[in-house]
């Protein structure tokens, strides 16, 4: 069964509050079902949940404060990269090389997910394409998410004009999670 970090829960009820105030996180929430309000009752950064718990909040989160539109999850990717890419994870950044970060993929892809696995491949000199194989499960706002968390951290290492377009998804029947990024 695929799992996430908890730090990836925590980012998603962080983000709601921030943009949504105390009330909106507490409509999120609300409107999950017992047993998915009990697990995100307590989120622990370093603990492993069920990918269907994610994908609970995720809904809950597009259809409540999202409007019903996914792409509020790529908003929700760039936040979660400005806070864990300027603190505990700066590490990965390397500034002026965005080719040397995005060959840390496989790393930074284990820390938020259990199975599964991202690679990266430079196609030019400012361009190339990420791909997740083997994810058991997934969805189409955590990979809007990924698009959000990228493209942001690609900033943070000096790269402009970012753009990440997902050539392939699992969601929509692909066989992998497969994104095309280019910048200036």
């Amino acid at each position: 069964m695929q799992q996430i970090k908890g730090s990836v829960l925590k980012s998603r009820l962080v983000f709601v509050e921030e943009h949504a105030g105390r009330e909106g996180l507490e409509r999120v929430l609300a409107s999950l079902e017992p047993a998915t309000r009990k697990e995100l009752a307590m989120v622990l950064t370093v603990k492993w949940y069920p990918f269907h718990v994610g994908k609970a909040l995720d809904d809950a989160i597009v259809n409540v404060v999202g409007g019903g539109r996914p792409e509020f999850f790529e908003r929700l990717g760039r936040a979660s990269a400005e806070k864990n890419l300027t603190t505990m994870h700066r590490g990965f950044l390397v500034e002026g090389d965005p080719h040397a970060f995005l060959s840390k993929a496989q790393s930074i892809y284990s820390l938020y997910y259990e199975t599964g696995r991202r690679d990266y491949r430079k196609t030019g000199d400012r361009e190339g394409v990420l791909t997740t194989h083997d994810a058991e499960t997934f969805s189409a706002p955590d990979c809007l998410t990924v698009v959000g968390w990228y493209k942001h951290a690609l900033e943070l290492c000096g790269a402009k004009d970012v753009t990440m377009v997902e050539e392939e998804c699992r969601a929509a029947g692909g066989s992998v999670c497969r994104y095309r990024i280019g910048w200036a």
